[in-house]
Order: structure tokens, then sequence, then C-alpha cells
């Protein structure tokens, strides 16, 4: 027989929208057509604009984070897509044998796949926001290094104002400070070594109280009667 009970549970263990394995990084669109060339005016002194994201992309240390972003997400869809693909397979046997097992075992066995999907539901959606708070940790390790060396860059060009270049329609060349501060970086920083930030570890107990101090050290021995020569 065929139980409409397990129906539910049956449609959910494809994860065709549940559990998604995260997504690799897009591909980058196709390169649009050259601009035309622009003639620029002079560069108005001490007017300066630097692109953070630019910087980061363009770095060295950038590129090695993208890489190992990569390379986690990739662990984590494997991960993902083997408790996926069990599911799946206990998904078809059930089917498979559901006119020939009894309702109750029947019920069970459908009670017990539905709570495998739920719960790789909710894994996927920890490793999502893991693999986030992970890449937010990387790009503001990036950022720390980069900080002292804009100041830099901004103080060897005479600056008086640094603007945003992504928020910059058109400009002149010489007001950027992204190329010296990419090399900048580069000599600082090359890669550096991080994993997953994991989210179900138990945050350390926080001490209550003030700190005890140590116990003083116990006095020296006296010594012994007529010890001393």
């Amino acid at each position: 027989m065929t139980s409409k009970i397990i129906a539910a549970a049956l449609a959910a263990a494809a994860l065709g929208a549940g559990a998604p394995a995260l997504a690799q990084q897009a591909t980058a669109p196709a390169a649009a057509p050259a601009a035309p060339a622009v003639t620029h005016g002079a560069a108005p002194p001490g007017l300066c604009i630097l692109s953070i994201q630019g910087a980061i992309a363009g770095s060295t240390v950038g590129k090695y984070v993208d890489t190992r972003l990569q390379q986690i997400i990739g662990q984590v869809n494997a991960e993902l897509n083997g408790e996926r693909t069990a599911i799946e397979t206990e998904s078809r046997t059930l089917q498979t044998q559901s006119a020939t097992l009894d309702r109750t075992t029947l019920e069970q066995r459908g009670a017990a796949l539905q709570v495998r999907v739920n719960a790789l539901q909710r894994k996927a959606a920890q490793r999502e926001q893991e693999v986030s708070a992970t890449e937010q940790k990387a790009i503001g390790r990036v950022g720390q290094e980069m900080e002292p060396l804009i100041r830099q860059a901004y103080q060897q060009k005479g600056c008086a104002v640094l603007l945003n270049r992504d928020s910059v329609v058109i400009a002149n060349p010489a007001l950027d400070l992204t190329p010296a501060v990419v090399t900048a970086l580069n000599a600082k920083i090359t890669q550096f070594t991080f994993d997953r930030e994991r989210l179900d570890q138990p945050a350390a107990p926080a001490q209550t109280g003030a700190t005890r101090a140590p116990a003083a050290a116990a006095p020296a021995a006296a010594p012994a009667a007529g010890g001393r020569r």
C-alpha cells in the first residue's frame, strides 16, 4: 500500500530547495566593451580617491582569501551533498518498499526520514552562516592590515580629501591611491591561516566575581634547633 502520511517526507528528501549546497562564486560576467579614451583635466591638489574593494581584490592576500574561501565552500558542499545523497537513497528505498511494509513501519521510517531532512536543512543554514562569518572575519583581517597603508599613502601623496573611487563616475587616474596601497599590501602580507568559523561550539563560560589572587607562598620552615654553625 502507498501511505500519504509520509508523502511530505519523501518529497522533502529530494531537498530541491530545502538544503541547497552553498553556491560557488558566480562566474564573472563578460567584459564590457572598452570605454572611449577620456582626456582628464589637471588633478586638483589635495584630492585623492581610493577603492577599498579594488585594493583587496587586486592584492595577493585578497586573491588568497578568495581561493581559501572557495576551498571551504567546497568542503561544506561535500559534507552536505554526502548527507543529502544518503537521504535521497533512503527515500527511494522507502518508496520502493512502501507497497510491502505495514502501515506502522512505514510511518515510523517516514518520520525518521523527515527528522533527517530537517536536521540537514538546519545544518545547511548554519554552514551558510559560518561561511559568511568566515568571509567577514578574513576580509576584516585584510582591512586591518591595509588601514595603516592607506594612511601612509594619503600622507605621502599630500591628500586633503580622500573619496571612495567606487562612488566616483570618472576621475583622473593620478588621484588614485589604490595601486600604491596594493603594492604596499603585497609587500606586507600575502596570506594568513584561517578556517571555517564554527557557530555550534559553546562559548567559553564568563568569569564571575573578582579574580581570585594566587595563594601566598608558605613561609620557609624555621631551622631546626642547633642547626646553626
